[in-house]
């Protein structure tokens, strides 16, 4: 089955107005961080302290979102995101308050790692659906699974694409406060879309009384996390550089756009990469997609112009992609049936570490030696991704758990399967 085959099977199965709840959905967390970043940063006239409030949001956020992944997997999906979608949305229009009263930048802090706490990980729980929404593919369930996850990895770059260019359009005819405003409304409008969508049912199936419990966490799970945390360092530096850089120049308020141009790419090579073989296995796709993280990072220490950093983050997002795809996928095939979800929101939360960390080190960075440094940060990031995906080779080959289900999956009611245009015919 082609990628564009597969891809019109999925939306046939899922339903486009779920394919638009779960892409929207997932706006406000790429909008949140930079926002969090540029309103801070513009309030209190420091980078560091923008690179506090950001990675404060990522940190609580990666915190978080593991324990509302395990409530979701055990009492579903549906009320744990429509909690996590309205306390969301009052923490980021708490931040945009406070910044606007000049509260310090501690207390700007703990406000955005309050917001972050709640804020929904769509993506990796959109992630968690697709398996029990193509259950009845028979044998092409496989490829349709890889090709969903393809979609997941563009939709995610697409969503930190657009999030930002939005940020930066409201910052253009408003102020950053405007952005996380916009992004405190989709998220309760859209997360609890997401959250009452019949799709949640066919992600959830009840543990039986006495089952053993099953560990999720294993040695190739832990190493794709550390590989994750160093694509969020990775993206973290990435995104302080370019609002250094911006700032430095007089059009601070164009960094958001800047930084979008990195998912162009990105997307692009997460729709096509549906179409690798499937003799190219994602231990070894993950492994040039790192050397290309690394190789085409490099010209990031010699920019000084924002034309030639548009002109290189668009080259290296068609890396990121395929790198974070792989991660997912092996990740996916790694975890027990009925932990996924868990595994799925650990590798985002890892990610939003990695964030977290290279936001605020290349913050610290950039206050005293400039744009440069904070590249620096981006490059090592891209560096250890190198290092460690050569490293664990051997184990990430090593066969993948079989997705046998450990609990009957509750049947499809007509609610459900109307909404999801068939997957029980299919």
């Amino acid at each position: 089955m082609s990628p564009i085959a597969s891809y019109r099977h999925l939306l046939r199965l899922a339903g486009p107005f779920y394919v638009v709840i779960a892409f929207v959905g997932r706006l406000p967390l790429a909008m949140s961080q930079m926002g969090a970043l540029l309103l801070v940063s513009g309030t209190t006239g420091s980078y560091a302290a923008g690179g506090l409030a950001a990675g404060a949001l990522a940190v609580a956020n990666a915190l978080c979102s593991p324990v509302a992944a395990v409530l979701s997997d055990r009492v579903g999906q549906r009320p744990v995101v429509l909690v996590q979608s309205v306390l969301g949305g009052l923490g980021l229009l708490a931040l945009v308050v406070l910044a606007h009263r000049d509260a310090s930048g501690g207390a700007l802090a703990a406000t955005a790692g309050l917001s972050g706490a709640f804020l929904p990980q769509i993506g990796p729980l959109a992630r968690v659906r697709w398996r029990p929404i193509t259950r009845h593919s028979g044998a092409r369930q496989p490829r349709l699974v890889e090709a969903a996850f393809s979609y997941e990895g563009a939709a995610d770059e697409a969503t930190f694409v657009l999030g930002p260019a939005l940020l930066g359009l409201l910052i253009l005819v408003a102020d950053p406060g405007a952005g996380l405003v916009v992004a405190s409304v989709l998220l309760m409008v859209f997360g609890c879309a997401f959250a009452l969508h019949p799709t949640a049912k066919l992600a959830h199936a009840p543990r039986r009384t006495g089952q053993p419990r099953v560990r999720v966490l294993s040695v190739t799970l832990v190493v794709l996390m550390v590989a994750q945390g160093l694509i969020g360092a990775f993206f973290g530096s990435v995104q302080t550089g370019t609002g250094v850089l911006a700032t430095s120049v007089g059009h601070a308020g164009i960094a958001g756009l800047v930084h979008s141009v990195l998912g162009v790419g990105s997307v692009i090579a997460g729709l096509a990469i549906a179409g690798v073989p499937e003799r190219f296995g994602f231990p070894l796709r993950m492994a040039v997609a790192a050397g290309g993280l690394f190789v085409l990072s490099l010209p990031l220490l010699a920019v000084n112009s924002l034309g030639a950093l548009v002109v290189v983050v668009l080259v290296l997002g068609f890396v990121v992609a395929p790198y974070m795809i792989s991660n997912f996928t092996m990740g996916e095939r790694s975890a027990p049936a009925s932990k996924v979800g868990t595994a799925m929101t650990l590798l985002a939360a890892a990610t939003g570490l990695g964030y977290a960390v290279g936001s605020a080190l290349a913050g610290r960075l950039a206050d005293d030696h400039g744009h440069t440094a904070a590249f620096a940060v981006t490059v090592s990031a891209a560096a250890g991704a190198l290092l460690l995906s050569l490293a664990s080779q051997r184990l990430l080959r090593r066969p993948a758990t079989v997705h046998a289900e450990p609990t009957e999956a509750p049947a499809p009611s007509a609610e459900v399967a109307g909404a999801t245009a068939g997957v029980v015919h299919a």
